[in-house]
């Protein structure tokens, strides 16, 4: 065994959010923010987890974190099986380490080694609820570290059936795309078939990708599977209008990738397909009030802006916002001071170690 460190992307839905767990492709970047696990191995008995951002460390053991990963997959089997409210919050847990035993129990469970002992620490520059999949960079990063640092073989389907177990113990029936996506880095079409998710890379060549503004408009009240599940109520309560909202978004997410994919492109373009996006997600009620306004100020001077990701139910905030005008020395960003912004690249390479690799197929 010997010390790893790992760092995984975030990632940035740009087009398909909602519609990709209805079978509907998604256009998704990996972003610029990074998650950081290290796994060394140390002289004593016993796991210990160290989360730098929550000024949290606490030792276990082996068995305890198995025990734990175990008791989180019989949660997660009932919550499949019978998806209501009551399950999903007994899915979830006020462990502040819950999925990083989550992801340690869930490697450690894929290969056959005896795990030893270690000392996971995390760091994080990924803000928590800002739909940039901080949970899947967490569960990719901590995971592919123990399996690195064990040096065992491992291919990178394994990783991603390992990444999804996790995000299925945070969100409950997730479409894949965050760990598919902070797996492989760059700009990734994603679609699913049949319950598999299927992606391919895009060739990111239209320049205003750099002109695109990234917000943070504050963690939602609600959790992603919250969100995902009043959707999917609404699919229940009339299945045409659904339907129909979810047919434009996949409209526009096509339209945004082929746009996405050459050299020449019309601002106006992508000022249309922004704002498409968005009248879908305010349709399906996933933006609420005060995001809204903050929406309509840019779109009335010219730009556009959508939430990125789950959205919210209630004000006042909804996650991460991206947002375009064709104006780049625009000062049309001062009114959004009151969110957190971020000036770092998309299309960034997908989680891999700071040292060595025992990566195979």
């Amino acid at each position: 065994m010997h010390e790893t460190t790992v760092r995984a992307p975030a990632k940035l839905i740009l087009m398909g959010e909602h519609a990709v767990v209805y079978q509907r492709p998604a256009l998704v970047a990996a972003l610029g923010l990074w998650m950081h696990a290290t796994a060394a191995p140390k002289t004593t008995a016993g796991v210990t987890l160290q989360v730098d951002a929550w000024g949290h460390t606490e030792t276990t053991t082996w068995p305890a974190i198995r025990a734990y990963a175990d008791e989180m997959r019989s949660r997660w089997r009932d919550y499949a099986a019978y998806p209501t409210a009551e399950a999903f919050a007994h899915l979830r847990s006020t462990d502040p380490t819950h999925l990083i035993k989550v992801a340690l129990g869930e490697a450690a469970r894929a290969v056959d080694i005896t795990p030893q002992p270690l000392t996971l620490s995390v760091q994080s520059d990924q803000p928590v609820g800002a739909g940039f999949g901080s949970s899947a960079a967490l569960g990719v990063a901590v995971a592919r570290a123990y399996l690195e640092a064990h040096e065992a073989p491992f291919t990178h389907d394994l990783l991603f059936d390992i990444a999804l177990n996790i995000e299925r113990r945070q969100h409950g029936t997730p479409s894949g795309v965050d760990p598919a996506t902070i797996l492989r880095g760059g700009l990734l079409w994603a679609e699913s078939d049949n319950d598999a998710l299927h992606w391919h890379s895009v060739e990111a060549r239209a320049p205003v990708l750099s002109d695109i503004r990234i917000f943070h408009t504050g963690a939602p009240n609600e959790s992603t599977g919250t969100v995902v599940d009043a959707v999917r109520a609404r699919r229940t309560d009339d299945p045409d209008a659904f339907e129909a909202i979810i047919d434009r978004i996949e409209a526009a997410t096509r339209a945004l990738r082929d746009l996405l994919s050459a050299p020449d492109v019309s601002p106006s373009a992508l000022v249309d397909l922004l704002q498409e996006g968005e009248a879908c997600l305010e349709a399906l009620g996933v933006v609420p009030p005060a995001i809204r306004h903050h929406i309509r100020q840019i779109e009335a001077h010219g730009g556009a802006a959508k939430i990125s990701g789950a959205g919210a139910l209630t004000d006042p905030h909804a996650g991460s916002l991206i947002a375009y005008h064709p104006d780049p020395t625009t000062d049309l960003w001062d009114d959004l001071s009151s969110f957190s912004s971020f000036n770092v690249p998309l299309c960034v390479q997908g989680a891999h170690p700071l040292q060595s690799a025992h990566v195979h197929g």
